[in-house]
């Protein structure tokens, strides 16, 4: 297993530079991560600096609450993939959810997949905000919306992934959709038993100490 391809590089800091963003990239290119995962005023550079790279450029979309617009969410996803992302992580609106509006929830994450064409959609569902039945209708809803991935967290939440989580969430999508999990993954022993639980990527900034086998701090 090459657990190096299933890490999203991520920098989402509100404080992130470019110097920062630079040193992601170059840490992504080095260890040959799948992708960096960055907000979008940083695809456009992230593109120019892996363009001759295997390393894809994943943009958050609607981050990190997911409580604007569904017009808003769709441009930034259009946007972004101009610029040059291959992969939109998505917050959902997490309030509409507990609303039980769940028409709105799944016609939010179908437009954004249908902006975004033969692109990836990872739907980011805040687990730790929801009840044990919303998750699942979470996860059904992103199906219904022909969504790629079912994600955990945004990691800037009350919480983020669990082992308890994620397979419930591969429960439910079962070969339909794959699962991300992110939100303190943050070494090797968790990044693994994860993906034994049926998680497909892992979004984390302690790439680097995951593949180097030590201990991680941050998303």
């Amino acid at each position: 297993m090459e657990l190096n391809k299933y890490i999203d590089h991520t920098l989402l800091k509100t404080t992130a530079t470019k110097n920062e963003i630079e040193k992601l990239c170059e840490e992504a290119i080095k260890y040959n991560f799948y992708s960096v995962c960055v907000n979008g005023s940083y695809v456009s550079y992230c593109n120019k600096l892996l363009e001759k790279t295997n390393v894809k450029v994943a943009a958050v979309v609607g981050f990190p609450l997911g409580a604007m617009s569904t017009s808003a969410k769709v441009f930034e996803a259009e946007e972004a993939i101009k610029n040059g992302a291959n992969e939109i992580d998505m917050v959902i609106n997490v309030a509409k959810l507990k609303d039980g509006d769940f028409s709105y929830v799944e016609n939010e994450i179908r437009a954004i997949k249908e902006a975004i064409g033969n692109n990836i959609l990872k739907v980011i569902i805040e687990t730790c905000y929801l009840t044990h039945d919303e998750k699942i209708k979470a996860c059904e809803l992103s199906l219904n919306a022909n969504a790629d991935f079912v994600k955990t967290s945004t990691g800037f939440g009350t919480g983020g992934a669990t082992y308890e989580d994620v397979e419930l969430m591969k429960k439910v999508v079962g070969e339909n959709a794959k699962v991300k999990a992110s939100g303190g993954v943050r070494d090797r022993e968790t990044a693994l038993h994860y993906i034994e639980l049926g998680a497909e990527r892992l979004g984390t900034s302690s790439g680097v100490e995951i593949i180097n086998n030590k201990i991680g701090i941050g998303y």
